[in-house]
């Protein structure tokens, strides 16, 4: 089985609380390396981050991660959200630029997620194990394919230790990516990002969003199945666990799943793993 990790997000009401409750309970059963906690643009979810962060570590003896981003934020309040973090024992942090959010100004001191990990370094230097983003389909908002290339060059030559892709369902893509920062001398562990398929037009929004690719045969097939929601799950599995056994096979060091605070997707997917 291979080493994986959890991506939740914070949870704002009590029902979504006990959601992530039972999904920390059932995941913790695959032993996650780490689980990491997400926080919204603007800073609008970010004393969540921090109490789910508490909260999974304390309750449930999970290592967690923040999210922790340029937007939105001064250098003070970076400064003390990692005071913080470092007190309530994180060890590992994700560091990401951020997206501003529509109608929002001001985009925060720090401009690129590398600004970020050079004040992290600068003030904690080994105290935090710093993960990155990384986008084998390359960044929406980048002008081109090369130009992202040195954008997570620069992350990398900040201080980054390891990098989570974005999702993709095209195993050629990452390693491709791979193949391409390797060649520009980085040696980080590039973790692919897995997004069980269980809402096809959920996904599809996302996808559209984010810049990720869902190839035409899974749409397709995903259409067919139409209000089918056992048959959408059930492909779904297959298609991803397909993908995790690629990758694996490939030479990824572990696989990194999105949620979206709900265990059975990832379970399913890991159980077809288990069995094969």
């Amino acid at each position: 089985m291979p080493s994986v990790s959890f991506e939740f997000y914070p949870p704002k009401t009590d029902d979504q609380r006990a959601q992530l409750d039972r999904t920390a309970t059932k995941l913790k059963a695959f032993a996650p390396e780490y689980v990491s906690c997400t926080f919204g643009a603007g800073g609008s979810t970010l004393s969540y981050t921090s109490e789910t962060v508490r909260h999974l570590n304390q309750k449930h003896g999970l290592a967690a991660a923040p999210h922790l981003s340029c937007v939105g934020g001064s250098r003070e309040e970076i400064r003390e959200l990692l005071k913080l973090y470092r007190a309530i024992g994180c060890r590992r942090i994700v560091a990401l630029r951020g997206d501003l959010p529509s109608g929002m100004g001001h985009p925060g001191d720090l401009r690129y997620a590398a600004d970020l990990i050079a004040l992290i370094r600068a003030e904690h230097g080994d105290a935090f194990r710093i993960e990155v983003g990384a986008y084998p389909e390359t960044h929406p908002q980048a002008s081109d394919a090369l130009s992202d290339l040195r954008h997570f060059k620069a992350k990398v030559d900040a201080g980054a230790d390891a990098a989570i892709t974005q999702y993709f369902y095209n195993a050629d893509a990452y390693f491709h990516f791979v193949d391409a920062v390797r060649k520009l001398g980085v040696q980080i562990p590039i973790v692919p990002g897995i997004m069980p398929i269980t809402n096809f037009s959920q996904l599809r929004l996302f996808s559209e969003q984010c810049g990720a690719e869902i190839p035409r045969w899974i749409s397709k097939r995903m259409q067919a199945y139409g209000d089918d929601n056992a048959s959408v799950r059930a492909f779904g599995a297959e298609v991803v666990a397909a993908l995790c056994e690629r990758l694996m096979a490939g030479g990824a060091p572990a696989l990194h799943f999105y949620t979206l605070n709900l265990a059975k997707p990832s379970t399913q997917v890991l159980k077809l793993l288990g069995s094969h």
